[in-house]
């Protein structure tokens, strides 16, 4: 029988509806009394949005706009319901995007997943996700406070240190992106050493049927999430892994990809997501992901809706070993170089890693100066191919994900 983490998850559909009618107008008063929506929501009658349907009549909020409202407005772009000062963390991600971070219980709800995923009281979670900068790490930690469990916040890299702690302090769960759990695993394999990991809770990128069957191989369940830096949770795996439940302090709306338009019930479009947050009231905050919604309900018992999991990118953006790769970044490559025409930048998959490709169209270059930039600027290494003028293909793409997801 399932073991619900409050009793928000087994609502009913009327039950729901109802907390979100009284909830929403609130969220959306929170929002319109800050500066960065008070400007594109000036004439919202907060009291009429009480429903998902209501808030089609919004305009969506893109990634591109906040960034240029945090230029005009550090660091947040007045889209948070408080000063930059009154909250524990400060982060930065690629673009610069800067997001706001709290110390309050759950404060981006990540003990629901994974408490779903099985951790709780009892368990040291090894936290592989980074610390530096971005807010991953401090995610997965709040999460695993609030569920009771122990925390090594392992970061990423120094695998064979990774072996060594998990070994003496007995680490039972990971969490981290998918694909680095098999390196350390690996390697604790080469050493000789044997691991207590039986539980893991992944996000930051595609978790695939094989890698998740490896892991089922080896005594682990596996289970992702997924979440932004700037929302904190928005849907997450339970055991019965049909789908992925959407959080229930957020709302998830499927929209046809640049418009604001929700597609129908099924169909695949970019999941534009409002947070209830109070401290940071994004509404309609569109991610670029795209997904669909499933029908039904969770066998689990968990009644939210569901959607089918990350489906690709509405636009170029491509995540590759967890980071995002963006158009703009490869124009910035290029701009590097006066000799370097243009460039592409080709996702791959390496086993069941994934791998990076720049191909570089110049006429000549050096390979390993090449290398320099690339890491430079788009933050992740990979294998540089310098071809002549005139041999990338002319449609259109900077960035090429050749992964298959099925």
């Amino acid at each position: 029988m399932t073991q619900f983490y409050d009793e928000l998850e087994n609502r009913s559909e009327d039950q729901r509806a109802a907390d979100l009618s009284r909830e929403l107008p609130k969220q959306i008063t929170r929002a319109v009394q800050t500066s960065g929506f008070g400007s594109t929501l000036p004439d919202v009658e907060a009291e009429t949005i009480t429903s998902v349907e209501s808030l089609a009549a919004l305009p969506v909020l893109r990634k591109a706009e906040l960034g240029r409202s945090q230029a005009e407005n550090p660091p947040f772009g007045g889209f948070t319901a408080k000063p930059a000062h009154a909250f524990a963390h400060i982060f930065q991600s690629p673009g610069p995007i800067y997001e706001p971070g709290g110390v309050e219980h759950d404060w981006w709800r990540m003990g629901r997943f994974l408490h779903a995923a099985g951790i709780g009281q009892g368990d040291i979670v090894q936290n592989c996700f980074g610390y530096h900068l971005t807010p991953a790490g401090m995610i997965f930690e709040s999460g695993a406070r609030a569920v009771g469990a122990a925390v090594l916040p392992a970061g990423t890299g120094q695998t064979e240190l990774q072996v060594t702690a998990a070994r003496d302090i007995g680490s039972t769960a990971y969490a981290g992106t998918p694909d680095y759990l098999k390196v350390i695993l690996d390697k604790a394999e080469e050493m000789g050493v044997k691991l207590n990991f039986t539980k893991a809770a992944v996000g930051g990128g595609a978790l695939f049927p094989s890698l998740r069957q490896e892991y089922a191989d080896r005594g682990i369940l596996c289970l992702q999430s997924y979440a932004t830096a700037d929302l904190g949770n928005i849907a997450y795996e339970s055991p019965a892994q049909e789908g992925m439940i959407v959080d229930e302090h957020v709302i998830v709306e499927i929209v046809t990809p640049g418009t604001g338009t929700p597609v129908a019930p099924g169909e695949v479009g970019e999941v534009v997501v409002t947070s209830l947050n109070p401290d940071y009231p994004l509404i309609r905050f569109a991610t670029g992901d795209l997904s669909a919604i499933m029908p039904g309900q969770s066998p689990c018992g968990r009644t939210n809706l569901r959607i089918k999991g990350w489906m690709g990118r509405a636009d170029q953006t491509t995540k590759i070993k967890g980071m995002f790769v963006r158009p703009e970044q490869v124009a910035a490559l290029v701009a590097k170089h006066s000799e370097i025409v243009k460039a592409r930048v080709i996702a791959t998959r390496q086993g069941e890693m994934d791998a990076m490709t720049v191909r570089i169209e110049a006429d000549g270059g050096d390979d390993a100066v090449y290398g320099k930039t690339v890491a430079e600027v788009l933050k992740l290494k990979g294998a540089i191919e310098i071809v002549p003028p005139g041999s990338l293909p002319k449609d259109g793409l900077v960035i090429e994900d050749q992964r298959v997801y099925d």
